[in-house]
């Protein structure tokens, strides 16, 4: 079995090409002419735009184009074969079967340059006597070749890009099978230039698709979202969105927005699904809170207004569900504010204190939104003092992997914050989304993130 290498194609500097007949007007040896008009393509430019168009230096490709060589070498019994496409300047070879030699050289005619100037296989039975190869550098030097034949390799819309092409070191005649085999094998070359082709601009498609489907799964989930939180006197408020995919709107949710009489409402759930199903969901969620905190701000009966809301809203078989934590702040005298909490389902809020300890404001017991005949919603109180925070999360923080494979749990995220000292809105926010961060692929789900916090000082 010989080895495969690239062939050696050698040639002149570009701008010093003669015809590639060398003063011989008619084919030689049964050969069809290898020239349009006056010896050039008839479009030069166009095939070596069309040429550049498809991936040449595509790894994916070397195995079958190999094949193809040593299949090439094999018909012919010859021992030289490759694959080769010609360029404005150069004559790149892709696989070979035979001697080694330069994989890329400049572009010189007689044999590859000379081949692709016509549709039909060019065939020299004895290069030394034919005058359109007798001086060429594989002819004259080694590996002294003294037959050559080629096929092009030419696209659906008559560009020829290159060659199938079997070398030997002794004149030759080929039969008109061999000749239309390798007929077959260019064709099979262009076959896998469509493959490799069109296999990329799938992927570039798709990434594309997928760009558009991030940008708008953004946009929309900055519309389910407020876009900024309202300032509240004597209290620090801020919040964050982390999604768990770039390119689907997830079902989390928060808000914080002022009552008639003095007092603030807050909540942060999460919806199920994900997608528009949710987004929609989402909407009709927070919007429903809302209302029904106008209407009545007392937590349980927004959740059991919302829950009577969902029932009604599902869709065939579908449940519409979800959980929650609604909450209102009262300012008390000395900076201080009351809490009232309650909860449909959802993991508790914890309270950050002043002197460091982190502790659940336990809402146990509640149920989810939406989807029990009578669920139950639980109502808890807690005091929020100067330098106290409340972090409200969903659980997409607490089901986070750990790297041990655990999941972080309420009780992790406790020993967590626990080493950050004196809180502030802000800290902890940046502790809960540096702890986020580090858990990295760990985090599988959707995490929204609520911080209130009361200034240790008046501000």
């Amino acid at each position: 079995m010989t080895s495969t290498s690239p062939v050696p194609v050698l040639a002149s500097p570009p701008g010093g090409e003669s015809s590639p007949h060398d003063g011989d007007s008619s084919p030689r040896d049964g050969a069809s002419s290898p020239c349009d008009g006056e010896g050039e393509p008839l479009d030069e430019e166009g095939r070596v735009t069309a040429l550049r168009r498809y991936p040449l230096d595509d790894p994916s490709s070397d195995h079958t184009f190999s094949r193809i060589a040593s299949l090439a070498a094999r018909i012919f019994d010859a021992p030289m074969a490759g694959v080769a496409f010609v360029e404005a300047d150069r004559i790149r070879v892709r696989a070979a079967h035979g001697p080694a030699g330069s994989a890329e050289t400049l572009r010189v005619p007689g044999l590859s340059a000379s081949a692709v100037l016509g549709p039909d296989p060019y065939v020299v039975t004895d290069a030394r006597a034919d005058p359109r190869t007798a001086g060429h550098p594989l002819v004259t030097g080694g590996p002294g070749i003294r037959f050559y034949a080629a096929a092009p390799v030419t696209t659906a819309d008559g560009h020829r890009l290159g060659t199938v092409h079997v070398m030997d070191t002794r004149p030759r005649h080929p039969t008109d099978d061999q000749l239309g085999s390798l007929r077959d094998l260019a064709a099979l070359v262009m076959e896998e230039l469509e493959l490799r082709l069109s296999a990329l601009r799938t992927v570039a498609a798709e990434r594309a698709r997928r760009t558009d489907a991030e940008r708008l799964a953004r946009t929309l989930q900055r519309t389910l979202l407020p876009p900024v939180l309202p300032t509240v006197p004597g209290l620090c408020a801020t919040a964050a969105y982390h999604p768990a995919s770039a390119d689907e709107v997830g079902g989390d949710f928060y808000d914080l927005f002022p009552l008639d009489d003095g007092r603030w409402a807050f909540f942060i759930g999460d919806v199920c699904g994900k997608g528009a199903d949710a987004a929609a969901l989402t909407s009709l969620t927070r919007y429903t809170l809302r209302a029904a905190a106008i209407y009545d701000p007392d937590p349980c009966n927004a959740l059991a207004n919302l829950d009577a809301v969902l029932k009604g809203e599902e869709q065939g078989s579908t449940p519409r569900y979800c959980t929650a934590l609604f909450g209102v702040l009262e300012p008390e005298a000395g900076g201080s504010f009351a809490v009232t909490l309650a909860g449909g389902g959802h993991p508790p809020a914890l309270a950050h204190r002043a002197d460091g300890t982190v502790e659940p404001v336990s809402t146990l017991g509640g149920q989810l939104i939406g989807m029990l005949p009578a669920p139950r919603f639980v109502r808890t109180t807690t005091r929020l003092r100067p330098g106290d925070a409340l972090l409200l999360y969903t659980d997409g923080l607490v089901e986070a992997r750990t790297p041990g494979g655990g999941l972080l749990g309420q009780d992790g995220l406790v020993r967590h914050l626990a080493a950050l000292g004196a809180p502030t809105a802000d800290a902890l926010l940046h502790t809960v989304n540096g702890l986020l961060g580090d858990l990295g692929r760990g985090v599988g789900d959707d995490t929204a993130l609520l911080v209130l916090s009361v200034p240790a000082t008046p501000v």
